[in-house]
């Protein structure tokens, strides 16, 4: 990795993003003048959007940061292994980035219809094939969950062995005895449980 500049305000990051070129943005939530938040949106004004990380001491944000599609959150004091898995992650970004854009295929009718990443919600398993819902819609793919994981890339998480989600899309985060479940913003505020073996990944992911 290569710091290629520093800002110490929103403002000053904003206008430093003008005239640079970079990979990926690592931003404080509070700061002075605009938040992080606020300045999220304009770092990534470019064809080719660089991935946003949140460093923060405020957990408090995480779903607000997702809500701007932030790629990660680290809370301060940030953990060193944590460091390096999202260092592993935004290099396999880039590397994915290099590769031609995928949609991923579903069946409409008597056709085929293709969805962008960013259109998909979550992602239902269904026997050898998968349920793909967007905001008001669920199509059937001909491709396991197992597949699509690969394919979707970082943005998505395992939640449960039978669904895999949009983290850009978690709305909100309830306590359900000794789990939790994620709500998403789509028209039906659907609510998913997270498995306890995905639990502690999902909350890292979330910064909860």
């Amino acid at each position: 990795m290569e710091v290629v500049g520093e800002a110490a305000s929103a403002a000053e990051a904003v206008e430093l993003a003008r005239k640079l070129q970079y990979d990926v943005v690592f931003l404080d939530v509070e700061m002075p003048g605009a938040t992080g938040l606020e300045a999220a949106p304009h770092v990534r004004e470019r064809r080719d959007p660089p991935a946003v990380v949140f460093v923060t001491a405020h957990a408090e944000y995480a779903v607000d940061a997702f809500a701007v599609e932030a790629f990660d959150y680290l809370l301060k004091p940030v953990d060193p292994d944590r460091l390096a898995r999202v260092v592993e992650r935004l290099h396999e970004r880039t590397q994915e980035n290099a590769a031609p854009v995928e949609k991923v295929a579903v069946v409409v009718g008597g056709g085929t219809e293709l969805l962008d990443h960013d259109q998909i919600h979550y992602v239902q398993a269904e026997g050898d094939y998968s349920r793909v819902h967007t905001y008001d819609r669920a199509y059937l793919s001909t491709v396991s969950l197992g597949e699509l994981e690969e394919r979707l890339g970082s943005r998505f998480a395992r939640i449960h062995r039978s669904y895999l989600v949009n983290l850009a899309k978690v709305s909100g985060v309830r306590r359900a005895a000794d789990r939790f479940r994620l709500q998403l913003a789509d028209a039906q505020r659907t609510e998913l449980d997270v498995s306890r073996r995905q639990s502690r990944e999902v909350r890292e992911r979330l910064g909860l």
